[in-house]
C-alpha cells in the first residue's frame, strides 16, 4: 500500500527524518525559551548537588532533589506543549513550586553538612531568580488571556 492511502503529509518515518536532516533543523518551542535555558543550566548543578549527597549515602535526599530540580525544567516544557497560555500558566506554576522545594532541600542539605554554605547560597541566588522569571512569565501568559 502507497503512502497516499495514509492521508495528507503522512509519509514514512524515515522521508520524515531524512526532510528534517537535508532541509533544516526544527526544534521544540521551549528549547528556544530562554527561561528553560536557565532551568536547564540550574537543574545541573542542583543535580551534581544530589551527586554529592549520595556520595555521603543521604540517597533519599539526592533522589528527592533530583526529582524537584528536574520538574523544574520538565514543566516549562511540558506547559508550552499546552494549547492555550492558560493552561501553560498552569504548568509554570508547577515549575514554579518546585523551585521552592529546591530552595528548601538546601536548606536540609546545609543543616545536615552535605553542603557549605557558600554552596547552598550560590545555586539558593539562582533559584530566587529563576522563581522571579517565572512568575513574570506567568503572570505575562494570564495577562493576553484576560
Amino acid at each position: 500500500m502507497g503512502n497516499s492511502s495514509r492521508g495528507p503529509g503522512a509519509g514514512s518515518r524515515e522521508q520524515g527524518a531524512n526532510t528534517l536532516k537535508n532541509n533544516y533543523m526544527e526544534y521544540f518551542r521551549f528549547e528556544k525559551m530562554e527561561i528553560w535555558q536557565d532551568a536547564i543550566t540550574t537543574s545541573e548543578k542542583l543535580l551534581d548537588l544530589s551527586d554529592k549527597a549520595e556520595e555521603r549515602r543521604f540517597f533519599k535526599f539526592a533522589e528527592q532533589l533530583r526529582a524537584a530540580s528536574m520538574s523544574i525544567s520538565n514543566n516549562i516544557a511540558e506547559g508550552s506543549g499546552s494549547f492555550s497560555d492558560r493552561e501553560f500558566a498552569s504548568f509554570l506554576n508547577f515549575s514554579r513550586r518546585s523551585v521552592f522545594e529546591c530552595a528548601n532541600i538546601l536548606h536540609i542539605f546545609l543543616r545536615r553538612k552535605i553542603i557549605s554554605l557558600d554552596e547552598k547560597n550560590g545555586i539558593y541566588l539562582e533559584l530566587i531568580y529563576l522563581s522571579k522569571r517565572i512568575t513574570c512569565f506567568r503572570k505575562t501568559l494570564i495577562s493576553k488571556t484576560a
